[in-house]
């Protein structure tokens, strides 16, 4: 190799390495922004940061109790809604990185590359169909975030492969303006973008045993949920890193018993509700 050829070698190998480098670089400083731009979402929702979780098992205090009602109950959606009115509620899955504000626009574009701030950020927001309803009336609602490789926003949803981990994470919760509502999951699994789970008129067109129909036979987990044609169901979805072809999702269906019954409890004295 002749020595001019040997200096534009490494004369271009070191562009490479200073392109990649700059490029990982300000990947990094994107995520950190849009970390900073939820933890900012929390401060303003004033959740205790003793209520932030993750899968890590020194996430929460040693025995400490996680009241999914009692701690979302106190969330400031009004707070929210100043920063950004297209704020329409709050989801969480407990020990779990799952805890933003969920926002909706008139399209399904805008947020997958900015924050709950309008801040351009790779890492996007979780962000609700916009064909659905903002107060989470319909019989299908559909939620969307980012697979990210860290576990934020809707990573973790890949680990619902498994059914111990399902076990341990059974349950969404959602806070909107009429309060918190649990949403008991029962079905995960891999999707067309093109099939039932991402049509707009499941209920105008009267098909949701159909749709129900179709998640018992996709999911490759056994919950013994089996909801019904009047239940209301909520979809969390997610890319599967394989191609825009197909996504990754969960499904849950609301429980307003648990409310209620969270709410009795509340209301009981500390004697009666300890027995």
């Amino acid at each position: 190799m002749s020595t001019k050829l040997r200096k534009a070698l490494t004369l271009v190998l070191l562009a490479v390495f200073l392109v990649s480098s700059g490029y990982v670089a300000w990947k990094l400083l994107d995520y950190q922004k849009g970390a900073q731009d939820y933890d900012d979402a929390r401060e303003t929702a004033r959740i205790p940061t003793a209520q932030l979780h993750s899968d890590r098992p020194d996430a929460k205090p040693e025995g400490a109790l996680y009241d999914p009602f009692e701690a979302l109950g106190a969330l400031d959606l009004g707070a929210l809604q100043s920063v950004n009115q297209e704020v329409v509620g709050w989801v969480e899955i407990p020990n779990t990185a799952v805890s933003y504000p969920i926002l909706k626009a008139q399209n399904n574009e805008y947020y997958l590359n900015h924050t709950w701030k309008k801040d351009v950020s790779s890492v996007g927001a979780i962000f609700m169909d916009k064909q659905n309803d903002p107060e989470f009336g319909d019989f299908h609602t559909l939620l969307y975030g980012h697979n990210m490789k860290n576990g934020s926003m809707f990573g973790c949803l890949r680990s619902y492969r498994s059914a111990d981990y399902w076990k341990s994470h059974p349950a969404v919760y959602v806070v909107d303006k009429n309060g918190v509502h649990q949403y008991d999951i029962f079905a995960a699994y891999e999707v067309g973008v093109q099939e039932i789970v991402y049509r707009g008129d499941v209920e105008q067109s009267g098909l949701q045993k159909q749709f129900l129909d179709f998640a018992a036979r996709r999911s490759v987990i056994s919950t013994g949920i089996a909801p019904q044609k009047d239940d209301q169901i909520l979809t969390l979805s997610t890319c599967t890193g394989r191609g825009h072809a197909t996504r990754w999702i969960i499904q849950a269906v609301r429980n307003d018993e648990a409310q209620a019954v969270s709410q009795m409890t509340e209301e009981l004295p500390d004697e009666a509700a300890a027995g």
